[in-house]
């Protein structure tokens, strides 16, 4: 057998999407248990600014604003990229909404920042591991959470034009 044989045989096989997507989420799981156990576990305003500023949990640079201009309707946040590039950073931008009770702002920051910190490849399903995982909640309650949040700035419940028969979660956020 030729050396040129026995290296096809023994080279690493590329992996699958659906490989490649299973290891971003368990890399996102075992990232959001690590940035608990640094500061957690009760994640609220002054721990959201830390892990922001803090590169090993937040790639780039990246800046929260109260901003409501570049959300699309029923969005509660966004990273607006300031560049071309990741490395130019990102103005995560949350509804104003929100800024009155800065205790549920984690929710929305965290979701967006597996965007921030992963791009276009991640999926809802890695944002909502990763947020949950950091504030130590069940995928699910953290899904519901933040359903509830895009409904409570959903038009309709701003006008408070909606019955409780009809109303059904505007969530945005996991497809």
């Amino acid at each position: 057998m030729s050396r040129e044989e026995t290296n096809v045989d023994t080279a690493p096989a590329e992996p699958s999407l659906k490989e490649a997507r299973l290891s971003l989420t368990e890399h996102v799981a075992t990232r959001a248990q690590e940035i608990r156990a640094k500061y957690g576990p009760d994640i609220g305003w002054s721990q959201l600014k830390r892990i922001l500023e803090d590169r090993e949990c937040v790639r780039y640079p990246c800046e929260l604003a109260f901003d409501a201009e570049p959300l699309l309707e029923g969005e509660c946040a966004f990273a607006l990229p300031l560049g071309d590039k990741p490395e130019d950073g990102f103005r995560l931008c949350v509804h104003p909404y929100f800024s009155v009770d800065p205790s549920r702002v984690p929710l929305l920051a965290l979701y967006q920042a597996v965007a921030i910190n992963y791009g276009a490849f991640a999926s809802a399903n890695d944002a909502e591991v990763f947020g949950a995982t950091v504030l130590g909640m069940a995928q699910e309650d953290y899904y519901e959470a933040l359903c509830s949040m895009a409904d409570e700035i959903s038009p309709d419940d701003l006008a408070g034009a909606h019955d409780d028969e009809s109303h059904q979660c505007s969530c945005k956020t996991a497809n």
